[in-house]
């Protein structure tokens, strides 16, 4: 069984005064009243099922309710509608938390806001969405933080690696993107990276690039190690990684007209070192890497509307899951 315990919120920023809208709001606080808000995708037969619980553990247990997977090995897909509106001009707030209550070994923890135009019953994972966001763990490799934002109907990840948290505590997770195309991400309230958009994400050209004209002079030496002039090698050094077995003999009834000659059988050289290679040292003449001089791109061009999303409108959770726990909180 799974539980992720998450809480969720959508804030509009206004750039003045410092209090915004909030257009998204989840705590779960009237019984089963909240499948009215939230639609189960029927886009597959066999969804995994939610169900809203505090969890294991908690600090109150009305309070910190929230949405939970209960299965592994099972894909979910869910969503919620509120009022569209639009981030142009405005700081827009993603904000929720998440509890992995049991060891997680593969699993998505993340969210998705969509336009108004998702059809919320047929959701899956080729729906377009405007911002994915949250923690992704799969194995030992995976332990990450999502922040995949469209830009002209195709979707980028951010270039930065962002490390999520993969303990069994409740952790909040925050993106704000700021319409001077600057964004933020906080995890327990802590800065964990910011930045300019145009420079996380590829989703214009480059400002800048090398200049075409100017080519590495011919003398500059960017290697900082040399193979050792005077490292030679051992005269016993072997390479054969395999040698012929001269115990074997040939069987008494090997017929070389049908089996063709008969080869004694290879054997792992126990003396075998492997290639041989000189020692490396210090390069005497390393300049180090050579400063390629850059230009402003011909090709470049602004977008002022690169961060702005009309019409949202829709926030859910596609997720795969193996094995972990999950409950999902909306604050």
């Amino acid at each position: 069984m799974g539980s992720l315990l998450l809480a969720l919120i959508l804030v509009l920023a206004q750039p003045l005064p410092v209090h915004g809208t909030v257009y998204f709001r989840e705590q779960f606080l009237d019984g089963a009243k909240w499948k009215e808000r939230w639609v189960v995708s029927q886009h597959k037969s066999n969804y995994g099922k939610f169900r809203v619980t505090a969890g294991n553990f908690y600090g109150d247990r009305e309070a910190d309710k929230g949405l939970q997977t209960t299965e592994n090995l099972k894909f979910y897909a869910i969503s919620s509608r509120f009022k569209p509106f639009s981030n142009k001009g405005k700081s827009l707030v993603i904000q929720y938390t998440v509890k992995h209550e049991q060891k997680i070994d593969c699993g998505g923890g993340y969210v998705k806001i969509f336009p108004s135009s998702l059809d919320q019953k047929n959701m899956n994972g080729e729906s377009l969405y405007y911002i994915m966001f949250g923690p992704d763990i799969c194995g030992s490799d995976t332990k990450k933080v999502h922040i995949i934002l469209n830009y002209k109907n195709k979707v980028y990840p951010v270039k930065k690696q962002i490390r999520c948290k993969v303990d069994g505590f409740t952790h909040l997770y925050t993106l704000i993107l700021k319409p001077d195309h600057t964004y933020k991400v906080k995890i327990d309230n802590k800065m964990v990276i910011s930045g300019i958009l145009e420079d996380d994400w590829d989703f214009l050209t480059p400002r800048r690039i090398n200049d075409p004209a100017v080519k590495k002079p011919e003398n500059w030496d960017d290697e900082a190690e040399i193979d050792d002039p005077e490292d030679t090698k051992p005269e016993d050094w072997d390479i054969d990684e395999y040698i012929v077995d001269n115990s074997a003999e040939k069987p008494k009834d090997w017929d070389d007209a049908a089996q063709g000659t008969w080869q004694p059988p290879l054997l792992k050289n126990p003396l075998y070192r492997g290639e041989w290679r000189p020692r490396k040292i210090p390069n005497p003449n390393y300049k180090g890497i050579w400063p390629h001089p850059q230009i402003a791109n011909p090709e470049y061009v602004p977008d002022p509307s690169l961060s702005i999303y009309e019409n949202i409108s829709v926030i859910g959770l596609d997720l795969w899951q193996v094995s972990w726990a999950s409950s999902w909180f909306v604050c």
